[in-house]
């Protein structure tokens, strides 16, 4: 009973032996390559259950067929302007030909060692035909690194399909410049935005310029209107006065000049004044009712108080005779 134990126990141990040697899986990410000999004989990618000779008469070889991603160390390079830069920069790529691949490269590190070689190459070419302004520069129409890259991605893509695999994509992790260039960049960046400062001041003065001299135009088109329209209503209201005048002059005569003398009386007169008047000025007719000389002992006697009394001295004429 122990023995065949013991012989079930190894049958089962050489059947999972032989079934591990005949049969292989293939999975959705990788391709493989069964090999006789180390001579290649089916190149297998659709992912299933397959068989094989056992080992060593025949073997395989899985290639990832996956999006590989290689970052490329930081280097330096020169622009087409003599400007250094540094870059940090990484490619995917991708086996598209398995059988290729073994045969050229036999795997992936001397695929990734292919591949530094390349997109060094293909970087530094491509940069060196570019200007460091159209790779960074505040004007985005001049900026053509989209461009750049997209042209180094297909000349190494050309390069690499020879080995059996392709680069997909070139992009940039970090772009920037050696510390003795920095100072120069700085210098330059501020100049430009110094250009820009003053084209705005420019654009800004211009246009205040422009809105002050429609605003004056205004003003004076305004300040023309109003003083005509205040000339018309002064017009006016002068006539209105002098027709009030002529109907008050009309309706009593004698009062009219009466008020109209006491209004010059008040608008010529003060304390300093001195008037030398004929007897028969019309201004002293209420003054000399009698109609002889006038005595300055009159306003004398009004401005008593007033130390600096109004002298109004009449000239001297003949009497005028009394009742005809």
């Amino acid at each position: 009973m122990k023995i065949l134990r013991n012989i079930i126990i190894v049958v089962i141990a050489f059947s999972f032996l032989a079934v591990n040697l005949v049969f292989f899986q293939v999975d959705a990410t990788e391709a493989v390559i069964v090999t006789q000999f180390g001579d290649p004989l089916n190149t297998i990618i659709n992912p299933g259950l397959y068989t094989k000779l056992p080992d060593p008469f025949q073997s395989i070889v899985r290639i990832n067929t996956q999006l590989q991603v290689y970052n490329l160390p930081r280097t330096e390079f020169l622009t087409s302007d003599q400007s250094n830069i540094v870059l940090e920069a990484y490619a995917t790529w991708q086996v598209t030909n398995p059988l290729l691949f073994l045969q050229t490269v036999r795997g992936t590190i001397n695929a990734q060692t292919r591949l530094a070689d390349i997109i060094n190459s293909e970087v530094g070419s491509g940069l060196g035909q570019v200007e460091l302004r159209e790779l960074v520069s505040t004007d985005i129409a001049q900026v053509r690194l989209s461009q750049t890259l997209a042209t180094i991605t297909i000349q190494a893509a050309e390069r690499t399909s020879d080995f059996g695999f392709t680069v997909t994509d070139v992009r940039l992790q970090a772009l920037t410049f050696p510390q003795a260039n920095l100072t120069s960049v700085f210098q330059r960046m501020r100049s430009e935005r110094e250009a820009i400062a003053r084209q705005l001041r420019s654009e800004g003065t211009e246009q205040a310029a422009v809105i002050r001299a429609d605003a004056d135009a205004d003003a004076a088109q305004i300040l023309a209107d109003a003083n005509q329209e205040a000339a018309g209503v002064r017009g006016q209201a002068d006539a209105d006065a002098i027709a009030i005048y002529a109907n008050a002059f009309g309706l009593d005569p004698e009062f009219y000049q009466f008020s109209r003398t006491l209004q010059a009386y008040e608008t010529f007169i003060d304390q300093n004044t001195t008037l030398i008047l004929p007897s028969d000025s019309p201004l002293l007719s209420y003054l000399n009712a009698a109609g002889s000389s006038f005595s300055v002992n009159i306003f004398e006697d009004v401005n008593s108080d007033d130390n600096s009394a109004t002298d109004v001295t009449p000239l001297e004429s003949s009497p005028t005779p009394q009742g005809g």
